[in-house]
């Protein structure tokens, strides 16, 4: 069974501010890893960097946020869950056993 590919409009570049076209794809999510920082996480999520530290600080975010001293960090499978994105391909089951 194939799953549709679904786009996530990115609205900035955290590196210039400038508006980014690049899409967010299910596999470029994934592809982040097992966490990601909160300011990709607010690029996911149509979020300003400022709008999402606002929102982690008084724990408001979209999804669960960890803490590491002044440090943001959010799991990529808590974004893909929000979304309503399976967290890995979906496998084919296994074919059964041949019968003896």
């Amino acid at each position: 069974m194939t799953m549709p590919e679904h786009h996530f409009a990115d609205h900035s570049s955290p590196e210039n501010g400038q508006p980014d076209d690049t899409a967010w794809t299910v596999e470029r999510i994934r592809a982040l890893g097992v966490i990601t920082d909160i300011a990709t996480a607010a690029q996911i999520f149509g979020l300003s960097r400022a709008a999402a530290y606002e929102l982690a600080k008084r724990d408001q975010f979209p999804v669960a946020v960890l803490r590491f001293g002044s440090r943001y960090r959010v799991p990529v499978a808590a974004i893909l869950n929000a979304l309503h994105l399976p967290a890995a391909d979906e496998q084919p089951p296994d074919p059964p056993p041949p019968a003896t």
